[in-house]
């Protein structure tokens, strides 16, 4: 069942990103994000779709995957470029575009760094990647000492330069501020999806407030005890991590039982540990 829910989860987030790129990205020749990005400038200067390079430089690309990095490439990273690659090329046959959906460049620019990045933060979370230039990352990893996120960084910049000779300043821009604001918003997202509430509560009676995390939460807690700096008397303080969800109920269930009780309540987006991120 887990594995269903993986690939399901794949299959989800590769048709989100996939409508950002058909629908809003290749029609506006947005010029950034790896191999999405190279094939708007490709088809430009050649009779090669945007789709149709994408298709082929991801099977390339997971061809040298195989070749160079061999078991440790994933195989949901193969199946996501293949379905993604798959589901580009078909929307080309189905549901051609000759132009953008509307007349807001702005607008559009929007979804087409929103909707990819949300899909990028979940395959991120749950170990998988798209394909593309996370194959070129995983190559670079392996052989070389290169600092990857510059290289990276490098080969998009090199597709947003040739964006600006190709399509004009105007795409140019926007493809630089596309660039820019991609990375920004895959952490964004995937920081949101893993966000967890850490309590750090101090009161008289930890008792009932432990059960009620243990039993009705399906949470457990460390106690330990402190002492107040001005009355010096014996207080216990209970810390626990949770999802958001369930932080609201716990911090409404302490505000009945010990009115009195004090709470700390930060955010983490990393918790590693059973029940939370394996580390």
């Amino acid at each position: 069942m887990k594995l269903l829910w993986e690939y399901g989860l794949i299959t989800v987030s590769i048709w989100i990103m996939v409508v950002g790129v058909y629908f809003f990205k290749f029609p506006n020749h947005f010029a950034f994000g790896g191999v999405t990005g190279f094939s708007t400038v490709v088809s430009a200067v050649t009779r090669w779709s945007a789709g149709g390079f994408t298709f082929a430089a991801n099977m390339a690309l997971l061809l040298a995957g195989f070749v160079f990095v061999g078991r440790q490439f994933g195989v949901k990273t193969v199946y996501a470029s293949v379905l993604m690659s798959a589901a580009l090329a078909a929307l080309e046959k189905l549901y051609p575009m000759t132009r953008p959906l509307t007349t807001e460049p702005v607008l559009e620019l929007v979804f087409a760094i929103f909707l990819p990045a949300v899909g990028s933060a979940v395959l991120f979370n749950i170990g998988a990647s798209s394909g593309g230039t996370d194959i070129v990352a995983m190559v670079l990893k392996k052989y070389t000492s290169f600092n990857i996120g510059t290289a990276l960084f490098l080969v998009d910049l090199f597709a947003v330069l040739c964006s600006f000779f190709i399509f004009g300043p105007a795409t140019g821009l926007f493809s630089s501020l596309g660039l820019m604001a991609k990375s920004l918003m895959v952490d964004g997202v995937i920081e949101n999806i893993n966000l967890c509430k850490c309590f750090n509560i101090i009161c008289d009676d930890p008792a009932p407030i432990c059960d009620y995390i243990i039993n009705d939460l399906n949470r457990s807690a460390t106690i330990y005890e402190a002492q107040g700096a001005f009355t010096h008397h014996k207080k216990a303080v209970v810390m626990t991590t949770m999802k958001r969800s369930q932080a609201v109920r716990l911090r409404n269930y302490i505000r009945s039982v010990e009115p009195t009780a004090f709470m700390m309540v930060t955010n983490s987006s990393e918790i590693i540990g059973k029940g939370f991120l394996n580390g």
